[in-house]
């Protein structure tokens, strides 16, 4: 099949050399003219503007927008006019899930499809193949199916799940279509806000790991310091990238996230090279709406966006007047 794609970044790029390898035309377009030029020297077609880029395509067009969720009303402002009833118009970033609903009820009347897909892959994507979670009219899902099966990494060595072998569909293949408008970009959504879950749990816990010697440093005495009960229950000087990497083999908590991170410890033991400033993109935030629209209790996934905020420094002013407050009603002076 014939695909086209706008945005040609850390994923992008990669969508469409899976799509090259496999036999499927891609006609590409970026901000950035080194990497159109980058990819179709891999085989794709290159196109420097939008009318060059839709004129490429045959009908009915089949276009992937892998841009920020911030720029992608600006963008359908500007195909929708270049398309045809019948163009397919795809959204394979973090979008909002809501908008999706609107675009796709703003479309229809011009006879243009939508749809939602969430992707899951990262860097990793182009060997280890995307995870697709989709949304939109199903036969415009079932029209490009041949896409989303190249994308999706399929069984590969992942052990059957149990009595999979007479359920039929496509989840094992990697991809699944979800629902009406919106409802890939919904699953996606919860899936990274379980992300932000997931890393705040490792991260948390080697946190604990590694100041596990705390009683081998000198304790501060004085008024304002707990003191450590007793120090020689903490004098464990523990390899934390050892331990991460034993937990890969055999343990309930193995996963590929814990692959990165035992990855991650190996080469940098003291992360030297990371501020700690953890950005967070949407979907996180999005989830836990979700949930109390929902009445839904969240309190991991809400605790891990919270501390993403104040890893950006974005509770120092709380901070400062706790501070303030201790001063006040106890002549309590900070500890340098």
């Amino acid at each position: 099949m014939q695909l086209g794609m706008i945005g040609l970044g850390r994923m992008g790029a990669n969508l469409v050399r899976r799509l090259l390898r496999n036999g499927h035309e891609c006609v590409v377009l970026d901000r950035d003219a080194a990497l159109v030029k980058e990819v179709s020297s891999e085989g794709a077609v290159g196109a420097a503007a939008l009318d060059d880029f839709v004129k490429s395509l045959k009908p009915p067009r089949a276009i992937w927008l892998m841009v920020p969720a911030g720029a992608v009303d600006e963008l359908l402002g500007k195909l929708s006019g270049l398309l045809e009833s019948g163009d397919i118009l795809i959204d394979g970033g973090n979008s909002y899930y809501i908008d999706d609903m609107r675009r796709s009820k703003d479309l229809e009347p011009r006879g243009i499809r939508y749809l939602d897909v969430g992707t899951s892959g990262g860097v990793f994507g182009l060997d280890r193949g995307f995870c697709q979670m989709i949304g939109g009219p199903r036969e415009t899902f079932d029209y490009l199916e041949p896409i989303f099966k190249t994308l999706a990494p399929g069984r590969g060595n992942v052990e059957r799940t149990a009595g999979r072998e007479t359920a039929g569909g496509t989840a094992e293949e990697g991809y699944l279509y979800c629902g009406p408008s919106g409802a890939g970009h919904f699953v996606k959504m919860v899936h990274n806000g379980i992300e932000y879950g997931l890393m705040a749990a490792y991260a948390e816990g080697l946190n604990i790991l590694k100041h596990a010697n705390a009683g081998n440093q000198s304790q501060a005495v004085n008024a304002e310091t707990t003191p450590l009960r007793d120090p020689n229950h903490y004098k464990y000087e523990l390899n934390v990238a050892d331990i991460a990497e034993v937990w890969r083999r055999g343990s309930v908590v193995a996963s590929w996230l814990l692959d990165l991170t035992a990855r991650a410890l190996f080469e940098e033991p003291e992360l030297s090279k990371f501020s700690g400033r953890v950005s967070d993109s949407g979907e996180g935030r999005w989830t836990i709406m979700a949930a109390i629209e929902e009445s839904v209790p969240a309190p991991v996934l809400t605790t891990a966006l919270y501390q993403r905020f104040a890893s950006r420094g974005e509770e120092a002013f709380a901070d400062k007047l706790l501070s303030a407050m201790r001063f006040q009603f106890g002549g309590h002076v900070e500890q340098k």
